[in-house]
């Protein structure tokens, strides 16, 4: 069934919004034709068939293209493919049914293929997340690129925000931060060459190791989103290196050696917003980072290259949270929640119970980026039991659980960024490469469960 599409009157706004998009934003000169990356809007196309557009909740805002099912397609004008070399094609989808691919040709809707972008359900039509793939060979310069939809049924099946075309030696202008594959190749070879302990009878099996921080300090920094830009965020609450600010690199992290986390030997950077109750910050009480696996075998899980970070949550997510939405703070401790804030948005625990998050990241990489423009379009989560596709590489998957000193009342809170819907974290892994490997070779891969020392 096809959802109900938006209002007419919504529909001309938008029309005419992507008529000025497209000659604003499309048109090419000869001195952007050499660029190696360019982003399109999915609502900039030049022509269309079956498709409408809505509001989009993706970081941005602006609008997405909805209600796309197979048959439908966009036309997108002057579209610079670059030089010769590796093309990583994105496109930014959401959807809460179904499967199915975007085929992105040139010339014409029957024209050459130039990739294949699978799509499946990613949790609602406003969950966003980003799917990619490579490409060997490609035409070069300007081209006149076919978004053509392909859904095994008549149903809708997928929005998409927007396309990116990244080309090979682009990478850092663009916000990639391609991995030192000589380094990387190097840990792989001393990771396999690690000799897993011998796991004792009566270990839980369960693939998990930790680290167990403490609060470390609070700045308007943040290294990953901001780098070099010194109280331009909102603030932060940082557990783990205490060095760490808006300058931190990999370097500076691996050098600068106190931390708040146990084991010594991770020095890595963890940080998440500021917790306000009644306009004072609260800080928390502790975070455990946990390091496991959803695979059903996590036998091929390698661990993380230094230097690698990421994001989970969206700091401009605004949006009610009440009772039963997914991802919401909850209460642990005895009595467990007892009410809700006077805005429906947070718990209120019993009096020996506390305010509690969990916070997921992907657990897929690509095995290319240590990092990526939006943070995120590197990673993705495990889809059908593996990692597959643009996505190949199992890492280990990491969570904050973050304990707050307090049960809250009617009054509720406020994150730094905003509604609790607004919760995120940042992963700046700067773990000693033994101390990391040898706890993947020997707790996730062997499915034991380990604690802080590493220890079974």
């Amino acid at each position: 069934m096809r959802r109900y599409p938006i209002p007419v009157y919504t529909l001309l706004a938008g029309a005419l919004a992507v008529v000025l998009a497209a000659a604003l934003s499309l048109t090419v000169s000869a001195q952007q034709a050499r660029a190696a990356t360019v982003t399109v809007q999915a609502e900039s196309y030049a022509a269309q068939s079956g498709v409408a557009l809505e509001a989009t909740a993706d970081t941005g805002g602006g609008q997405n293209a909805a209600f796309l099912a197979n048959g439908d397609w966009m036309r997108f004008d002057n579209v610079d493919l670059g030089a010769a070399g590796r093309l990583t094609v994105s496109a930014r989808i959401a959807s809460a049914a179904g499967s199915g691919t975007v085929e992105l040709r040139t010339t014409s809707l029957t024209g050459p293929l130039l990739a294949v972008v699978q799509t499946s359900p990613t949790g609602g039509w406003q969950s966003w997340v980003t799917r990619a793939t490579d490409v060997a060979t490609h035409p070069t310069g300007p081209q006149t690129v076919f978004a053509v939809l392909r859904g095994a049924t008549s149903d809708d099946f997928v929005n998409i925000n927007w396309f990116s075309f990244v080309g090979e030696g682009d990478s850092a202008a663009s916000g990639w931060v391609p991995v030192d594959q000589a380094k990387w190749n190097a840990q792989l070879t001393q990771f396999r060459a690690m000799t897993p302990a011998a796991v004792p009878p009566g270990v839980v099996r369960v693939p998990e190791f930790n680290a167990t921080c403490s609060y470390s300090h609070s700045k308007p920094d943040d290294p990953i989103v901001l780098p070099g830009l010194p109280g331009a965020s909102h603030m932060h609450s940082f557990f783990g290196n205490r060095s760490t600010d808006a300058f931190s690199t990999t370097e500076s992290l691996l050098t600068n050696t106190p931390t708040s986390c146990a084991p010594a030997n991770d020095l890595s950077a963890y940080w998440i917003p500021t917790l306000y109750e009644g306009g004072k910050a609260v800080e928390a009480e502790g975070m455990i980072v946990y390091y496991g696996s959803r695979l059903p075998d996590p036998s091929a899980t390698v661990p993380f290259p230094q230097g690698f970070r990421m994001i989970a949550g969206d700091a401009k997510a605004q949006t009610p949270t009440p009772a039963g939405s997914p991802g919401q703070f909850w209460c642990a401790g005895e009595g467990g929640e007892i009410g809700r804030s006077a805005d429906g948005n947070w718990p209120v625990c019993a009096p020996k119970a506390h305010l509690t998050h969990q916070l997921v990241f992907p657990d897929c990489w690509d095995g290319k980026n240590l990092d990526s423009p939006d943070h995120k379009s590197h990673v993705a989560f495990t889809y059908d039991g593996k990692c597959s596709g643009a996505y190949p590489v199992a890492i280990p998957n990491v969570s904050f659980v973050i304990s707050y000193p307090t049960s809250g009342s009617a009054a509720g809170f406020r994150l730094a960024s905003g509604m609790a819907s607004s919760i995120h974290g940042d992963f700046f892994n700067a773990w000693d490469n033994t101390a990391l490997g040898q706890r993947v070779k020997d707790c996730i891969t062997q499915k034991a469960k380990c604690n802080s020392a590493g220890a079974f």
